[in-house]
Order: C-alpha cells, then structure tokens, then sequence
C-alpha cells in the first residue's frame, strides 16, 4: 500500500519564506527503521540557510527542518532500541553507511557516505557565477528517494539516528538539542571543555547559548561574546562567569592569551576583524573550533601563516555529533533547565 507524508515544502525560490503543502513519498521502511509522527520540530539557522538558496541551489519541493521531536508509530523487525509510543527525536543525520572506520569507531557523524536529513555536500558546483569547491543540495536515500526534513508529518530512520528523550524534557524544549545543542556539544567534549579549562563562545545565538550553558555544566570557566547589547544579561543568566561586548574595537586586548578552547558559533565575521583578533586570545595549543555556516559568498576572516605561531594556537570545525555523544548530553542536561522562556544552570 502507498504511504504519503505531507510537509510544508519550498516550491518558489524567490518566496523562500513562503511555504506550500506538499505529499510525498517516503523512503522504503527496513527492518532497522524506526517511524515516528512528528511533534515539534525546531528553527535552525541551516534551514533558513537552504531556503534562501545561501549554500546553493537545492532540488524543489523541499521541506527544512532537522530539530525534530515525535512519538514512534512503527518499528522494523530488528529495531532493539524502541517501541511503539516512545518519545523520541532526530536531528541532522539521518543515515551513514555504517561499515566504514569513522562508522565503526562511533563517528558516524563524519562517515562520507552519510545522509543528511535533507540536504548533503556535493563537489564542484557553480553558485552565483563561481565555481565552488562543495555546496548544498538535496540528499538522497539508498532507494533513490530524495530526502525530506521535519516540517512534516512523519519521517523514517534507522534507529541509530534516532535518541529517546528523558522524561524531565519538554518536548518543544528537546526539539533543538538534536541539531544546535549537539553541534556545540560535539567540540566541547572532545577539546576538554571542563574543571581549570577557560572556554570562550562567540555569538549568543541558537547555537550559542547552548555552549554556554553546556560548558557551563561541564565545569569550565565562561566567557561569552555578543555584539548585541540585548543579550548581556542573558548571558550571564546562563551561567557565564564573563560577558564581553565586541562592539568595542579592543573587546579581545583584556583576554590575550587567556583562553583554552573558542566555540565560535557566528556565520558572519566582521570584514575588518581578521582571524587573528580571535587566535590571539587563545593560550599555548589553544583551539578555536568553528561550528557557525555562513552562506558560501560569505567566507572566515583573512588570515597569515604568523597568526597561529605565536601561541601554537590549533584551527579547526566540527560536524554536528555522534550518537554516543547525544546521550552524554541526556545527562548533562538534567543539570540544565532549559526553556523558550529561560535558561538557566542548576546550582
């Protein structure tokens, strides 16, 4: 019999925020699946980002959305993890071939064949009249479906891509730890956010006030940085011990080679702001990890070679999170309240 699902779609790149409903069909249901009817279903900055066409040209009807929350309606016969009626979500991996050493040693996050819940890196592309080295577009199934995200009804996964949620979280609360709370999760667990450590976070955004809260929680001293004056004490609420204005032009001289790790979480860079205002308050090996996505004409700050002598500082990024790592963060979050209204750490 013939399944639909129904989401609100993209059909008119020039009414990006003008959504239409649509039917499709979902991916073939295998024995590893796990579907659920969604609930919830968070605002990511990647969605308006697709939408607009910023990281490329994407295959229409397209439906965002990749913070999702829904009860589990169907299970394959070799699910183990669940059963009909849990609660559970999904965030932007949605698939990975699971045979392959990043997928065997719990890094399924970056496996090269993954599959994202709806739009995927492809190579060498044109966008606005340039060649690019990658770019977005539509994701695709084994069976050859396109994929779709969670502005929907429902939606299929293998059950390695899909987490329960604790009973202590809202749903409309869990819907973005799935995509922003994993994606700052991710770094600062594996660069050792914790006791002693001293971590900064640019930007107080979606994905920004999670690293704050979580390297919070972790045990690291905070330090956040926000252009927007709005934000000041709502950082602080959140449990950061510094809250520092960038719209000074030497906001960075106080924190010279203070910091240990920087989870810059901004898409947009000054233009007369080079990386090295950042790498300079790092202390020796210091890393600053990129976690924010600007459009593609929209590229990080100039830097030099000199630039990361001075302290040995380290550059690098993260991709969203792994499994292992999104059930670490179930129990840090039973110290984090976290609500549309509020965030705040528990003593």
């Amino acid at each position: 019999m013939s399944v639909e699902f129904k989401g609100f779609a993209l059909t008119d790149p020039a009414a990006w925020n003008e959504l239409s409903l649509y039917s499709y069909q979902p991916k073939t249901f295998l024995d590893e699946d796990v579907e659920l009817a969604i609930t919830h279903c968070g605002v990511c900055g990647s969605d308006v980002h697709s939408l607009t066409q910023g990281w490329g040209n994407t295959r229409l009807p397209l439906v965002v959305g990749h913070e999702i929350v829904g009860n589990v309606t169907r299970v394959g016969a070799k699910v183990t993890e669940f059963k009909v009626g849990d609660r559970v979500g999904i965030g932007a991996q949605i698939g990975s071939c699971m045979q392959c050493r990043r997928c065997q040693t719990g890094n399924e996050n970056y496996c090269l064949k993954l599959i994202d819940t709806y739009v995927r890196v492809f190579p060498g592309h044109q966008f606005r009249g340039r060649r690019l080295t990658d770019v977005r577009q539509n994701d695709v199934y084994p069976d050859g479906v396109v994929t779709q995200g969670g502005y929907s009804t429902a939606i299929r996964a293998h059950e390695r891509f899909v987490f329960k949620i604790p009973d202590a979280i809202e749903s409309k609360d869990a819907a973005s730890m799935f995509c922003a709370g994993l994606t700052v999760f991710s770094p600062l667990k594996a660069n050792g956010a914790g006791p002693g450590k001293k971590v900064g976070v640019i930007g107080i955004g979606g994905l920004g006030h999670y690293a704050v809260l979580f390297a919070k929680a972790l045990g690291a001293e905070v330090y956040a940085f926000t252009h927007s004056l709005s934000k000041l004490e709502d950082a602080k609420k959140m449990g950061a011990d510094h809250v520092i204005s960038t719209h000074d032009e030497d906001f960075y001289k106080p924190y010279q080679g203070e910091l240990d790790l920087i989870i810059s979480t901004i898409d947009v860079f000054r233009p007369d702001r080079p990386l090295k205002v950042y790498l300079s308050m790092l202390f020796v090996h210091g890393k600053f990890i990129n976690v924010g996505l600007p459009d593609n004409d929209n590229p990080l700050p100039p830097m030099h070679a000199f630039d990361l002598q001075p302290n040995g500082a380290f550059i690098g990024g993260s991709h969203i999170g792994s499994k292992t790592e999104i059930m670490l963060t179930r129990s840090l979050a039973r110290r984090v309240q976290c609500s549309t209204s509020h965030c705040l750490t528990r003593r």
